[in-house]
């Protein structure tokens, strides 16, 4: 099965070449990276030693539309300009959030320009989801806050034991998630050593898709407050969520509900009590891993999750996503222990 991969040279175009190298069913065959086009793989990659020989190409309609599958890891508005000359039997997973809104408003209001539309939502652990997948051709992808924020809420929006207006969320993520262009922010001897929020005030892009995928789980508005920070490290997103609880509950009987919720998920461990989530722990996996307490002084629901921001937050999910989309096993090419420290 012939794949392509359009922004091959950024950091989650990386992994999924990395992921895909060892996939049993995708081969890839179209490696694109428009401003790098003409490089070797390795001179942006030096990891993946399996693609030695082999250079970026141009973007291309005439070779996308030589392949079965196609995923876009284009920065936001690129994907758009492109998607509608692609052949309509071609399966995409588009990593990136051209399609992800369905509000036209939200977009112009977080993104601006033109709504291009949406797609079928990829995110298969939210109930029902991953039928609409199976049957999709073209799915997006889920922002990397928006994965983690999401899991963390859903089992508790689903029982309606949360306020769905009152959730409030601090989430600290890895500097890939910036992307690979330069900025000065981004420099080592900027970010060593130090914490800092960004985006500050509500005004992240992954806000508007966060409440469209929750207010879609719990069948009611849902709010949140959401302050992103830039950690000290280069992937992982740990995520805190909490919410003021409708009753009085304990910390045993959450844990409890949030693991029948996701008692068949492969990717999602609700972690015995004693443990918290560490991205340590989820780097190189598509793996998402909980922990939930009940804080009874002032009755609030809190939620910690670890994802890897370039895996379960962009290229192993997108994998996911591509296996459930060919009725393959969902595991497939996939890996579920993170490396640790």
């Amino acid at each position: 099965m012939k794949i392509g991969v359009l922004g091959a040279s950024g950091y989650s175009g990386g992994e999924l070449l990395r992921l895909l190298n060892a996939h049993p069913v995708f081969t890839v065959d179209y490696i694109a990276a428009g401003a790098s086009a003409g490089q070797l793989v390795t001179d942006l990659h030096p990891q993946l030693q399996s693609y030695s020989s082999l250079r970026f190409e141009s973007t291309d309609i005439a070779r996308m539309n030589q392949c079965d599958l196609i995923f876009s890891a284009l920065p936001h508005g690129e994907s758009a300009k492109l998607m509608s000359q692609i052949d309509p039997g071609i399966r995409i997973v588009d990593l990136g959030a051209d399609f992800r809104l369905r509000s036209a408003s939200s977009w112009e209001k977080y993104y601006g320009g033109v709504h291009a539309g949406s797609w079928v939502y990829g995110l298969p652990e939210i109930p029902g989801q991953r039928e609409i997948i199976s049957k999709a051709l073209r799915v997006a992808n889920p922002g990397c806050y928006a994965t983690s924020i999401a899991l963390a809420a859903a089992p508790a929006l689903v029982a309606g034991v949360i306020e769905s207006h009152d959730l409030v969320v601090v989430a600290a993520s890895g500097t890939t998630g910036a992307g690979r262009k330069a900025s000065a922010n981004l420099m080592a001897s900027e970010i060593i050593g130090s914490l800092s929020s960004y985006k500050f005030g509500g005004v992240h892009q992954h806000t508007p898709e966060i409440e469209e995928t929750l207010s879609a789980i719990s069948g009611d508005e849902v709010k949140i407050s959401f302050t992103p920070i830039l950690a000290p490290m280069s992937r992982g997103i740990l995520t805190t969520l909490t919410s003021r609880l409708v009753h009085q509950v304990d910390t045993q009987s959450m844990q409890a509900l949030y693991r029948e919720h996701y008692k068949n998920e492969e990717f999602v461990t609700v972690l015995a009590e004693t443990t918290l989530p560490r991205t340590s722990s989820v780097i190189g996996s598509n793996s998402t891993h909980i922990q939930v307490a009940v804080d009874s002084h002032t009755n609030r629901l809190v939620v910690s999750a670890a994802i890897d921001n370039l895996g379960k937050g962009a290229a192993s999910q997108a994998i996911q996503n591509a296996n459930i989309m060919y009725g393959i096993a969902e595991s497939s090419g996939l890996i579920s222990t993170g490396l640790g420290a």
